[in-house]
């Protein structure tokens, strides 16, 4: 699945293109992927409208049509957002722009979907309203209860060391948590914990505090150095150029289980944390 890195780099690749364009019409190939809403209440509802913003909130991608009204994109394992590119088989929706661009949304698996919902816009902070509704088929469960940005300055090291003193679980979970913080997913939590020198299944509450301070730096240090380089692709995504990420190549143990570990050559373990498989290096991490 796309993380904060990947997603990001989409948002940044869009902005510049779609940033104060009209949308001029659209094509949905696969209805479902709508949801909670028909094709034709969703062309009625963003045909005519100009894209004021392209926002992230953690995973999810938010275009501001105005009047407080966003279309969310969540784009799970398999879901693109390419410009200009030829619609296939996979398109599952088409967008017209009025510059004569094309957007399309690509969806292999058809895990992903495209929401319409009524957001406010505090500074560079784009959250659901109070009186929020419940989740559902119109309304993303995660995007209810998502955490601080981990490259925002909500993710402080008090927040961090607080999070972890009261926590009990592994290190890996709370990291994976996106009610915790935002954005983390498998490949930068490894990558981070590696950083940090810290096994992925002690126990949060366990950290000593030179520990903590080392993870926190960790993880915007490789979130930082993965938006430089793209993001990281492994078979599906690619950025709104259809370009895909470099930092597939940085990668110190996400991918590498049984290789030599780039910083003491001894082999690379994995195991289950939170039902997720996490790689680590069992002489570097304690």
């Amino acid at each position: 699945m796309p993380e904060l890195p990947e997603v990001e780099t989409i948002r940044r690749t869009l902005a510049p293109h779609l940033e104060g364009r009209t949308i001029t019409g659209t094509e949905v190939m696969t209805p479902a992927s709508l949801r909670g809403l028909s094709p034709e209440e969703f062309r009625s509802q963003v045909i005519g409208r100009a894209i004021e913003g392209v926002h992230r909130r953690g995973k999810y991608l938010l275009f501001n049509l105005g009047e407080r009204l966003f279309m969310v994109v969540h784009l799970r394992m398999t879901g693109r957002l390419v410009l200009d590119g030829p619609a296939d088989r996979h398109t599952r929706v088409s967008f017209r722009l009025d510059s004569g661009t094309s957007l399309q949304y690509v969806d292999v698996r058809r895990l992903g979907g495209i929401y319409l919902l009524k957001m406010v816009v505090r500074g560079e902070e784009v959250s659901l309203p109070s009186g929020r509704p419940r989740p559902g088929r119109a309304v993303p469960e995660g995007l209810l209860n998502l955490g601080p940005e981990p490259l925002s300055p909500s993710f402080s090291l008090d927040y961090l060391r607080e999070g972890c003193h009261s926590r009990r679980v592994r290190i890996k979970a709370l990291l994976l948590d996106q009610s915790f913080v935002a954005g983390i997913g498998n490949i930068y939590a490894d990558e981070a914990l590696f950083r940090a020198r810290i096994r992925p299944d002690r126990r949060a509450c366990d950290l000593q505090v030179t520990e903590v301070e080392a993870l926190f730096e960790a993880v915007r240090a490789v979130l930082r150095e993965a938006i430089e380089k793209r993001g990281t692709t492994f078979s599906d995504y690619v950025d709104g150029r259809g370009r895909a990420g470099g930092f597939r190549e940085e990668l110190a143990v996400y991918g590498r289980y049984g290789e030599a570990c780039r910083r003491c050559g001894g082999e690379l373990a994995r195991a289950k944390v939170g039902g997720r498989t996490s790689t680590y290096c069992p002489r570097c991490q304690v």
